[in-house]
């Protein structure tokens, strides 16, 4: 078995046919279909079923495949490893960061992270760990930069915290709930919530039992910033975000603060990634740049 094997069944099984794979790749599609035949060959076994209008996957062809595509990522990222310790500034990296982690920590980052690698390509996804725990256990991310997953969650990773963190309620400016100051004043307000935690009703649902409260009327999920903004400017929806969202140049005279009395804690902001395995030296370097914008981040106000 090759590397030029892995290559080609991998762009297969994301193209769907042979054809478009052949496109994809720039070689014959002679020359794929030989290799595909010889990685069966090999396997003894078909990964790929094919039809007048492509292929598809086999049972066992699903397996191979998800095992190839990660020994393929690795074997890339030895060759941009080897490439950057001998001084080099190409290859590509992939991370996610959570609402905060583009907030709080991403300017400073992508600055110092440019001038540092500027032939790197960065791959950046928006996201919390329920979200794209899958994708970082698999090494299609190099690092999660977010609130921290609970300890069950995190097996077999390596977490490292950032800094404690705090939440806030918003809503839009002139919300008719804006003077409110307890959790209490609320209970009738409807709801956003996001993809922190696997089930919605675990984000706010506790906070409120806590206080005696009946279960908030959560009415919306959303998994992005923008669908955030959106919803929140247009309508009297209500959301329970990271305090840093009061700061940002983005949000800060488009949204306001519900300021309740009650504490409203968040979990603390880390950088995870796999045990085991080490970063490349631009996956690493970005996430020390990760470190140095969040040492450089003001103590948090939540209280005007």
């Amino acid at each position: 078995m090759k590397i030029h094997h892995l290559r080609d069944v991998l762009a297969v099984a994301e193209r769907g046919s042979l054809r478009a794979a052949a496109r994809h790749l720039g070689v014959a599609q002679p020359a794929l279909t030989r290799s595909i035949r010889e990685l069966e060959h090999e396997l003894g076994c078909a990964l790929f079923e094919r039809h007048a209008t492509g292929v598809v996957i086999t049972d066992i062809g699903a397996r191979f495949i998800r095992r190839a595509g990660a020994a393929h990522r690795e074997l890339r990222r030895a060759s941009e490893e080897v490439a950057q310790l001998q001084g080099q500034t190409h290859g590509s990296i992939s991370v996610c960061l959570s609402t905060v982690g583009h907030i709080a920590l991403l300017p400073e980052t992508l600055r110092r992270f440019r001038e540092r690698y500027p032939d790197v390509h960065l791959d950046v996804f928006e996201g919390v760990f329920p979200t794209h725990e899958r994708a970082l256990r698999e090494g299609t991310l190099d690092c999660y930069i977010g609130p921290a997953p609970d300890a069950k969650s995190a097996a077999g990773l390596v977490l490292e915290k950032l800094f404690d963190n705090q939440r806030v309620i918003i809503g839009r400016r002139g919300h008719p709930l804006a003077r409110a100051r307890s959790l209490r004043q609320l209970a009738g307000a409807e709801w956003i919530t996001t993809s922190i935690t696997q089930k919605a009703e675990e984000e706010l649902g506790p906070l409120f039992a806590q206080h005696g409260l009946p279960p908030p009327k959560l009415v919306m999920q959303s998994h992005s910033a923008l669908t955030f903004i959106v919803a929140i400017t247009s309508s009297d929806l209500l959301m329970m975000l990271p305090v840093q969202w009061l700061s940002s140049p983005l949000t800060r005279e488009i949204l306001q603060p519900l300021r309740v009395t009650e504490p409203l804690p968040a979990p603390p902001v880390c950088v995870a990634r796999r045990a085991g395995l080490p970063l490349t030296p631009a996956a690493e370097y970005f996430c020390d740049m990760v470190r140095r914008a969040a040492g450089h981040m003001k103590p948090l106000r939540t209280r005007s």
